[in-house]
């Protein structure tokens, strides 16, 4: 892989004028209102962008994020790990989302001030980042974004990643802890609560699994843990929402986001055109879930690009409401 030359690099930087893909929500400038594009591509990045690395893999994965943050990485990179910023649980869940302070220190150590605008990738392309943009702006932390397509994004754009420098040790900031927006946050009494009902004052629970896992006829990465899904939720596996785009230095697949056409398409499939209304037009709430609370970061991401409002997210998601023996589980359809 080749070095980067900052000067290069950063010479391909402009303000965004508009998301990626032509999304509907308005980008503003990082230095004004500090409310950044949720999505930009890599020319659209701002020269004084912080780049944040949010990879994660799967627990039965051999890869290591952190080892492959320190091999390869975008321009004085910062790296987030989301099992280590976060809450601990009862039932021994990963990456729930943190306390105020635990996030505002990752903050602090990693050279990010209130204001600093942030971008944050993954190596998959999109996979793990939309979760972390769902932490950020859970605490409030508008002036942030995801790279589309991640690092193969940027290596198939710009040509150009750090790969054999150092690690940046940032100068810490200061950052004080920030008030978590308990309203996009679900937790299992308000889901259980949720599933008993289904009417026009439910929320609308989206399911980012596999459908084989949400019908219950195929297993569940976790040894011991019953596929199916919550009572009255709605499959939609999170891969719908993307499309494939070919890496040109590696000739290698990566996911990207769809057009905002596209993804409306896919939500109308899952839970039909009334109910899509409803989401669009704030009479029903939407819940994202998945497997663990991470992939249900892309269907957040991606309702909140159709401009749905308030997407919340089921925080323990299929582990933590599988795992309770008290659960109700539904198979089929």
């Amino acid at each position: 892989m080749m070095m980067i030359m900052p000067g290069i690099l950063l010479s391909r930087c402009r303000f965004a004028t508009q998301p990626f893909l032509n999304m509907s929500v308005p980008a503003r400038s990082f230095s004004s209102q500090n409310v950044a594009p949720l999505l930009v591509n890599p020319s659209s990045v701002t020269k004084d962008a912080i780049f944040v690395d949010a990879s994660w893999h799967m627990p039965n994965s051999p890869r290591k994020a952190r080892g492959e943050f320190l091999k390869k990485r975008l321009p004085q990179a910062r790296f987030l790990d989301l099992d280590e910023v976060a809450k601990e649980h009862e039932l021994g869940l990963k990456h729930m989302i943190p306390d105020p302070e635990v996030f505002a220190k990752f903050c602090e150590r990693s050279g990010i001030s209130r204001t600093s605008p942030v971008v944050l990738y993954d190596t998959h392309g999109i996979f793990s980042s939309p979760r972390a943009l769902f932490m950020f702006r859970a605490f409030g932390h508008t002036n942030s974004s995801v790279l589309d397509g991640g690092i193969p994004a940027w290596e198939s754009t710009l040509n150009a990643e750090e790969s054999s420098r150092e690690p940046l040790t940032p100068e810490p900031v200061q950052y004080s802890p920030p008030s978590l927006d308990e309203s996009v946050i679900r937790g299992y009494e308000q889901i259980v609560s949720n599933s008993s009902k289904f009417d026009s004052t439910s929320e609308l629970v989206l399911d980012a699994r596999a459908r084989g896992r949400f019908l219950g006829t195929d297993p569940e990465p976790r040894p011991g843990l019953s596929s199916g899904h919550i009572p009255n939720s709605f499959s939609l596996p999170f891969n719908v929402f993307l499309t494939q785009s070919t890496n040109i230095v590696s000739d290698e697949p990566y996911p990207t986001f769809k057009t905002r056409d596209q993804i409306l398409g896919e939500l109308k499939k899952a839970v039909g055109e009334e109910e899509t209304q409803a989401i669009l037009q704030g009479k029903r709430k939407a819940v994202t879930s998945c497997g663990s609370g991470m992939t249900a970061g892309v269907l957040w991401l991606g309702l909140n690009l159709l401009g749905v409002r308030g997407v919340a997210l089921y925080d323990e998601s299929w582990t933590g409401y599988a795992m309770r023996p008290q659960s109700k589980i539904a198979k089929g359809e």
